[in-house]
């Protein structure tokens, strides 16, 4: 299963465990790296610095041959975090970076001078090569079959179109959760792909037993996409509670957002109220249960280790 990615990360597989909020860990990336993949934590996971460095420091010393690990980005204004996050991951180091929700040119010049690769998201061609003028060492084609944020392209289109255009690897976002899957989007052509859902019901992470399970009891047909975690459509489980609230942001919120001047203020406290309620969801026991996940919990039948379910991946 050698591609550019195994090649560019020095890892066993085409995998990257992919960063989640609230989700991704220290535990999990670790025996991520063991199994011989990639993986990658929302700097956005630590409150403060201290906790990033620490995090780093003992990433750095459970680090396997053919294992890899790196951190995610938000490289917008909305992150008030991300000069000091850039700093400390440049400082101590870490194998790659993946840039969301922003222009990555920081990102990528720092990145460079301290020997570590960057990694985009992308939803299409255009932001493509923007990023690949900038620098950048591989392109995450998110898709329409991702978790969270997802893009409005096919994994086909989306693949096939930055392939043709840009000659840098492509890395797929979005529809594996089985080794079926995964072949699929090697066979679309490519290098690797980015894998987050299926790890959500994994021994390692940190969130409750509710969190998990709910992702073994329902399937692709229960995600649905709500604008009230962030402003922007993002992919949840559609629970009772998220029935109950429906998925639109209140109209006094799409009123707002008509006005140029106020629209970013908005969608920064929609981002902030909607976090909190994610997390308070995802932390605790509570019936305002907000879950994040995508379609591919469809292959999720128990909760596992993060080693079994790599081994789903590749087997």
């Amino acid at each position: 299963m050698e591609t550019k990615l195994t090649r560019l990360l020095n890892i066993k597989y085409p995998i990257i465990q992919a960063p989640m909020f609230l989700v991704s860990n220290v535990a999990m990336v670790t025996e991520a790296m063991k199994a011989g993949i990639a993986g990658c934590i929302p700097a956005l996971n630590y409150r403060t610095l201290e906790e990033l460095r620490e995090a780093i420091l003992k990433l750095k010393q459970n680090k396997v041959e053919g294992g890899s690990f790196g951190f995610n980005l938000i490289v917008n204004k909305s992150n008030i975090k991300y000069k000091g996050q850039l700093e400390v991951l440049c400082e101590l180091g870490c194998d790659f970076i993946i840039t969301s929700l922003g222009n990555p040119e920081e990102t990528i010049n720092e990145a460079h001078k301290a020997g570590i690769k960057v990694f985009c998201d992308v939803t299409d061609l255009r932001f493509a090569k923007k990023v690949e003028a900038l620098g950048a060492d591989a392109l995450i084609a998110v898709n329409n079959e991702a978790g969270g944020h997802r893009g409005n392209i096919s994994p086909k289109d989306l693949i096939e179109q930055l392939n043709a255009n840009c000659n840098i690897p492509v890395i797929s976002a979005g529809g594996v959760g089985t080794k079926q899957d995964l072949d699929k989007m090697l066979s679309y052509g490519a290098e690797g792909v980015s894998v987050g859902s299926p790890f959500i019901a994994s021994l390692e992470a940190e969130v409750t037993e509710d969190y998990k399970q709910a992702c073994v009891d329902y399937g692709a047909e229960d995600i649905v996409m709500t604008e009230r975690i962030s402003g922007t459509p993002c992919t949840v489980i559609n629970t009772p509670y998220v029935q109950k609230i429906g998925t639109k942001s209140p109209w006094i919120e799409r009123l707002l957002n008509k006005n140029r001047k106020l629209k970013k203020w908005v969608k920064m406290i929609r981002f902030s109220i909607g976090m909190k309620a994610t997390e308070k969801a995802a932390k605790q026991a509570t019936y305002k249960t907000v879950w994040v996940a995508g379609p591919s919990i469809e292959h999720t039948k128990q909760i596992l280790s993060t080693k079994e379910i790599v081994a789903r991946l590749i087997s």
